[in-house]
């Protein structure tokens, strides 16, 4: 099987971080640099720039505090052990705060939202065995608790890049505003509004197409905005696979190309997004009024 894309590396620290760029107005701090994998953009309202190098400096600490837990590619991660040994001991609280919500992603979608997909990923992307990795599917076999993690079958692997971007964006805007910043944006792959722009009126974000063109603006504050196109990255020439991969027993292709949601927590947001492009449009926003808050913004 030929291999034709990039995966990103959730969650890789750039060495970048510092303030590459400052606006025209005094007052307006705008960052930009990579984290998560991705071209990430932060703008602070009411800081001057020594100040708000203190704050990248913490914002940066707290990545990779998270990318020890949530990285599938840095050896001795939380969710790397987990998948090499199949049990984890004494999970970190972060941890357990985004299984208990993938748990609750995968009721809300009737089981396309399940992190046990990662398997089938690996078979795919290096030409494994589909047959014996798709045997490992199934979120009804992890068990979780304060004591351990534990994946109950062979060959088990969790992958929580569904929904663990938008759960670090969540803790980086905690972060910002315990530091007593409230007009913040944060793209960090997935967008969280805090407070209003410069100008005093609620932040724009676009939803893009794969192709590149934005085709809708969404007005947000306090609030998160995450798009999912599973046919971005492809998976494999064979079968035409997109990077959300169904995890039902006929493995079908998802049913939507763009999935863009917003909610009060990005963490939702980004869940609901990659499951969603896995349903029909009516099961769709059926899963997102599970949530309270959350919108179905666009789906194709």
């Amino acid at each position: 099987m030929t291999q034709n894309f990039n995966r990103r590396r959730f969650l890789s620290i750039s060495a970048a971080f510092g303030l590459a760029a400052t606006s025209v107005r005094a007052d307006v701090i705008r960052w930009r640099g990579r984290a998560l994998g991705a071209n990430t953009t932060m703008i602070l309202t009411g800081q001057s720039k020594a100040e708000a190098q203190v704050v990248i400096d913490a914002v940066e600490q707290e990545l990779i505090r998270l990318e020890r837990i949530f990285s599938l590619y840095l050896p001795g991660s939380e969710i790397a052990r987990l998948n090499a040994t199949g049990r984890l001991r004494a999970p970190s609280a972060d941890l357990l705060n985004l299984l208990s919500l993938s748990d609750a992603m995968h009721q809300a979608t009737a089981g396309a939202f399940d992190p046990t997909v990662q398997p089938v990923w690996r078979a795919l992307a290096t030409g494994g065995d589909l047959v014996q990795a798709r045997k490992a599917v199934g979120w009804r076999h992890v068990r979780f608790d304060t004591q351990a993690v534990r994946l109950t079958r062979p060959g088990m692997g969790l992958t929580l890049n569904g929904i663990a971007q938008g759960y670090v964006t969540d803790r980086i805007a905690a972060l910002l505003r315990a530091r007593g910043l409230d007009n913040i944006l944060i793209d960090m792959g997935e967008i969280a509004a805090i407070g209003a722009n410069p100008d005093g009126r609620d932040w724009r974000a676009g939803i893009r197409h794969p192709d590149g063109q934005i085709v809708q603006h969404v007005a947000l504050r306090d609030r998160a905005l995450a798009t999912s196109a599973p046919f971005g990255p492809v998976l494999s020439t064979v079968d035409n696979s997109g990077h959300i991969i169904d995890p039902s027993a006929t493995f079908a292709a998802p049913k939507q190309t763009l999935v863009s949601v917003s909610a009060p927590l990005a963490a939702v947001a980004d869940g609901l997004s990659t499951g969603c492009c896995l349903l029909d449009q009516d099961e769709a926003r059926s899963a997102v009024a599970a949530f309270e808050s959350a919108e179905l913004e666009r789906i194709v």
